[in-house]
């Protein structure tokens, strides 16, 4: 099978319809389809996590995910994360804490951070570390990047009380 197939999948809340070739990979179809540009692509092999998205509801590699394999799918990128409002907060404290550097990676630590923060409210900083450790940032270390997902662990739990 090497022409276009059908696809029908919803991302961020919408639905989408296309026709895509089979080899198309999820994050060129919603960079380059859908101008979803949050999504980024890096090592093209699963490896630094820039591509990361969320597909019924877990987190995946968009460059190792055909598009043709989301059909049917709900797809959550960067940008409907952001909009929500799902992770202003998250988002904040990156700013605050200098942990955005040249934001190539940051879509992608984010969308790891959200499902950390989803998973366990109160991560310890190595249970971070290790979450984050499929994400890649060539800029620096990651010491501010931990620290924001720590502030806001911390303020999530201080809001809930």
């Amino acid at each position: 099978m090497t022409g276009p197939i059908a696809i029908s999948l919803d991302v961020n809340g919408e639905r989408v319809d296309a026709q895509v070739l089979p080899r198309l990979n999820l994050a060129d179809f919603l960079r380059e389809h859908l101008q979803l540009t949050g999504t980024h692509v890096g090592c093209e092999h699963g490896v630094c996590g820039a591509c990361t998205v969320r597909v019924n509801g877990e987190i995946v590699r968009s460059c190792l995910t055909l598009a043709a394999q989301a059909d049917g799918s709900s797809v959550q990128t960067i940008e409907g994360v952001a909009d929500s409002g799902e992770i202003a907060d998250l988002q904040a404290a990156f700013r605050d804490r200098n942990a955005l550097q040249c934001g190539y990676c940051t879509p992608g630590m984010l969308m790891t951070a959200q499902d950390l923060l989803r998973e366990e409210p109160e991560p310890s900083r190595d249970r971070i570390r290790e979450h984050l450790s499929g994400n890649y940032c060539r800029c620096t270390g990651y010491q501010a990047i931990v620290d924001a997902i720590e502030t806001t662990a911390r303020l999530r739990r201080e809001r809930a009380r």
